[in-house]
């Protein structure tokens, strides 16, 4: 909780010791996203509101003696760790004064570890989830303003009671972000006397998902927890669903949460 309340105050410190450092009046933010991938569609959102924030800063003229703060943006694949941590290495290449990302998890990490420690740069997440992250190394330069999945699965876990649900089927999309939010989940509705039927990773990318949902159906449950990216895998497991009648009920964690799922689910 203390590292999610100072993210903003350490964007703020970094941008304060560039601009004493000699950078003249110009903040320079990377900002470190999935433009491209399993959660394309959030990300469009997640930078305006990142560049809206700076817009505002620099009208009001009140950052460190009127500064501008530019974004410079970048993308990560959500999912590619090769492509997230060469663009964070341009960023840095560039003369960025911090990072707002990464998003997905894994590559949060990864530019965490490969880019932002060696090069002493603060990054701060909107969205990187996984539990791993908080017990990380990080030396003291990485920041997040979500909650860790530990919490969502607490949470899945009191709506899923609240709402009588007594059994559920779990598949999740198969990386650090689907792994982690998964065992929150299942750890947390077990210990609220719900049961799980079965837990199964699906592979993003596939054209068909019959094969899947086949297996989750026959496993049974009252309704199917999807822990996957809108769109991608998860995505196609809901489609392959509704079309074969497996479920018609759903729990969706974050990952699964935008307006692209319900006008892209025919």
């Amino acid at each position: 909780m203390k590292k999610l309340m100072m993210a903003t105050a350490a964007l703020a410190l970094t941008a304060g010791t560039a601009y004493a450092g000699g950078h003249g009046k110009e903040v320079k933010l990377g900002v470190l996203l999935g433009y491209t991938g399993p959660i394309e569609s959030l990300t469009p959102a997640m930078a305006a509101a990142a560049e809206m924030a700076m817009e505002e800063v620099t009208k009001s003229g009140k950052l460190l003696d009127s500064a501008t703060v530019t974004p410079v943006r970048a993308d990560t694949g959500c999912i590619d760790n090769g492509l997230a941590v060469a663009n964070g290495e341009k960023l840095i290449a560039e003369g960025v004064n911090g990072i707002i990302g990464g998003d997905c998890s894994g590559v949060t990490g990864a530019i965490l570890q490969n880019v932002a420690i060696p090069n002493g740069m603060v990054m701060v997440s909107p969205s990187a989830t996984s539990p791993g992250l908080t017990t990380m190394e990080d030396n003291g330069l990485f920041f997040r303003t979500s909650p860790s999945d530990a919490r969502e699965g607490e949470v899945m876990a009191m709506v899923l009671q609240e709402r009588g649900v007594k059994e559920i089927a779990l598949t999740y999309t198969n990386n650090d972000y689907g792994k982690g939010l998964a065992d929150a989940i299942q750890t947390s509705f077990e210990k609220v006397g719900g049961k799980i039927s079965i837990v199964a990773a699906h592979e993003d990318g596939k054209g068909d998902y019959s094969a899947e949902v086949a297996s989750l159906a026959s496993a049974g449950g009252d309704i199917l927890v999807v822990a996957g990216y809108l769109d991608q895998g998860g995505l196609g497991i809901i489609q392959s669903s509704l079309d074969s009648g497996a479920f018609d009920t759903f729990g969706l964690p974050g990952g699964m949460i935008g307006d692209s799922l319900p006008k892209n689910v025919g």
